[in-house]
């Protein structure tokens, strides 16, 4: 199926509300919330071509839509990004100058408060796995199930332990569901890249969470987190 540009528009929207409310999305919202300019019984339509296709789907109980990993991964590849860098590298600006394991633990913690969402450090080097946000994470909704909340923990185990298989993604990467290289995780997501330091190896900063996380802007921290480390290598005030 050839998406056109309705759908675009209907499916980032309801991925966008989804991520909001946790909540499944149904026609009836869409059409109160956003001007699409056609009517009701047309987005209906649309959805349902929608969710023929495989991007959505409807829960049995509920007569909302949710994305499916081809939704959220359609979603991604159309991320406009850069809307929240500026706040968000302010925010996770420093003082300090070196690349000192103390500084890089706090800029984990900051970017762990900037997101629901589980960070998470590596630094090679010294085989320091820093992970900050336990508390926030648990907080969300996907976790009143328990059985789910266990496997995210394993999951997280498993990274630990192939820490190294994720140390040649260079660019920040999205990894949504079944898509994970670290296997085991088909409920979750993981935003990733590489950091480049000064005088160390290079370690790793990733955010992890269930397939619902805010991707914008996860993507905008780590690349923030990112131009930061940079500018403490080459002394840059700004760029």
């Amino acid at each position: 199926m050839k998406i056109t540009d309705r759908q675009k528009g209907i499916l980032n929207t309801l991925v966008e509300e989804y991520i909001s409310s946790a909540e499944p999305i149904s026609s009836k919202e869409l059409q109160k919330k956003h001007d699409f300019g056609v009517s009701p019984a047309t987005i209906r339509n649309e959805m349902q071509r929608l969710m023929d296709a495989g991007f959505i789907f409807q829960p049995h109980t509920s007569a909302g839509r949710v994305p499916t990993d081809k939704g959220y991964r359609f979603y991604v590849d159309n991320l406009k990004l850069g809307t929240h860098e500026n706040r968000i590298g302010r925010e996770l600006d420093s003082d300090e100058t070196d690349d000192s394991f103390s500084f890089f633990q706090d800029l984990t913690k900051k970017i762990a408060c900037l997101t629901s969402d589980l960070a998470l450090s590596y630094f090679p080097e010294e085989d320091i796995i820093f992970k900050e946000g336990w508390e926030n994470i648990f907080k969300e909704p996907e976790f009143e199930d328990t059985d789910l909340a266990s496997k995210f923990a394993e999951m997280v185990e498993r990274m630990e332990e192939n820490i190294d298989v994720l140390s040649s993604f260079d660019s920040t990467q999205i990894f949504i569901g079944k898509e994970s290289p670290i296997l085991g995780g088909p409920e979750f997501s993981i935003v990733i890249s590489k950091v480049h330091f000064a005088n160390r190896k290079d370690g790793i900063l990733a955010l992890l969470g269930p397939k619902r996380m805010d991707y914008n802007k996860n993507v905008n921290i780590i690349n923030s987190f990112n131009k930061n480390v940079r500018k403490k290598r080459t002394g840059k005030k700004g760029e």
